[in-house]
């Protein structure tokens, strides 16, 4: 894993408007079928957690427990954030690479583009 690069790489998605945050945001984006990964910070809690992996799972949403509630917020320029989801495949594929490529939940995410 490269910390620093899937960090500023996620930060460079939320400049472009690509990344939600929050987990209400989060689970919208989930339901709606525009999350293409969803990040869920290791220090979130453990109903956090299995509540996020579920819905990925169901979804069929690549999911990674990755970074700090703190690390994750900074990333994208927020207070701490126990969950993000990307909106875009591009972005997704990318940092999915960089997060070594193994998602908890799904294989890809094969949604209609917006």
């Amino acid at each position: 894993m490269k910390p620093d690069r899937a960090m500023s790489l996620l930060g460079l998605a939320v400049k472009a408007g690509k990344v939600v945050s929050g987990e209400f945001s989060t689970e919208d984006s989930i339901k709606r079928h525009k999350a293409r990964l969803v990040v869920i910070a290791e220090d979130a809690s453990d109903n956090t957690k299995k509540k996020f992996k579920d819905k990925c799972k169901f979804y069929n949403v690549p999911v990674f427990i990755y970074g700090t509630k703190n690390t994750l917020g900074h990333a994208m320029g927020k207070q701490e954030r126990a969950c993000a989801a990307v909106e875009d495949r591009g972005f997704a594929g990318k940092l999915e690479t960089l997060f070594g490529g193994s998602a908890e939940y799904g294989e890809n995410s094969d949604h209609e583009a917006d």
